[in-house]
């Protein structure tokens, strides 16, 4: 399916056919999402629509998987709790999950300490040994030598006065020895937009699409994206697990996914499809963390 968005009369009649007891609740779009799109049911639930070719795949991963692990999670998450079938008006899976209150990080920033901590309980608990059938990704918690196009996001620091040091961080990542333990669940996608925040304390982790088992670095990359600056030795010193070449491949994946905010985000300011204007900022924001820790 190609990128579309939806109104939300074709939402209120997907309720009405499958889900009538929800059909009444007020229904809103929520301003955000990548690849799906999301509508606030009531006041404690969310209808997540797919709008991406590979938003059913992370839906189904979500209904699959994340019941099960945010049991043992101390943060609240989207859970799903009703599923939506493919019928003549609309043929594919979409969800209804937990409303997790509060405000995207990359609009309200984390500034309070204590989610140093936060963080950290939620990655304790989260980062256990995966099942042997838990879903794999090619370019999330795999080995740093494995991902490809790298070269072509550096060149989005032409111009930018510490590229150099910048690059520095990536190659000693690079050179930092790989994860020999077992796979274990990450989120895979830990930037400002996938976690909330009330009253500057990270108060959510939402979006599990990409849930996948592999290297512990793919999430501690966090420490830097979402925490305020010289936050990373006080999340790592709670997280407790993290060896010096564990925080150095996590320091460089933050690099990396730090590009990909600001790309994204100057396509949002240049106003071009699919940008999101509050991601450059974080972006850059993610790049002085770094190498202030650096």
């Amino acid at each position: 399916m190609r990128e579309v968005r939806y109104e939300t009369a074709l939402v209120r009649a997907l309720l009405r056919e499958q889900h009538p007891d929800l059909a009444g609740l007020r229904l809103r779009e929520v301003i955000g999402g990548w690849d799906n799109q999301q509508f606030r049911l009531g006041d404690e639930l969310a209808v997540r629509m797919p709008r991406t070719e590979r938003a059913p795949e992370l839906l189904r991963t979500e209904r699959r998987w994340l019941p099960e692990l945010a049991e043992r999670l101390p943060l609240p998450t989207p859970v799903p709790v009703r599923e939506g079938e493919p019928s003549a008006l609309f043929g594919h899976h979409w969800n209804i999950v937990r409303w997790v209150e509060g405000d995207p990080a990359d609009r309200a920033p984390i500034t309070h300490s204590a989610s140093a901590e936060r963080l950290a309980d939620f990655l304790r608990a989260l980062h256990r040994p995966a099942p042997a059938d838990a879903p794999t990704s090619p370019d999330r918690g795999v080995p740093l030598t494995e991902l490809t196009g790298v070269d072509g996001w550096f060149e989005l620091l032409d111009g930018y006065a510490q590229a150099d040091l910048v690059r520095e961080v990536w190659e000693k990542a690079l050179a930092a020895p790989a994860w020999d333990g077992p796979p274990v669940w990450l989120h895979a996608d830990l930037h400002p937009a996938n976690v909330v925040v009330r009253d500057g304390t990270l108060a959510g982790v939402i979006d599990f699409g990409d849930l996948c088992a592999g290297d512990p670095a793919a999430d501690l990359m966090a420490a830097w994206m979402l925490l305020p600056d010289g936050s990373a030795p006080r999340f790592f010193d709670a997280y407790e697990r993290a060896d010096e070449a564990t925080v150095d491949r996590a320091r460089g994946l933050a690099v990396l996914k730090a590009l990909v905010l600001v790309s994204i985000g100057m396509a949002g300011r240049l106003g071009r499809p699919g940008g999101k204007p509050t991601w450059e900022p974080a972006g850059y924001a993610t790049l002085e963390r770094v190498l202030g820790a650096a």
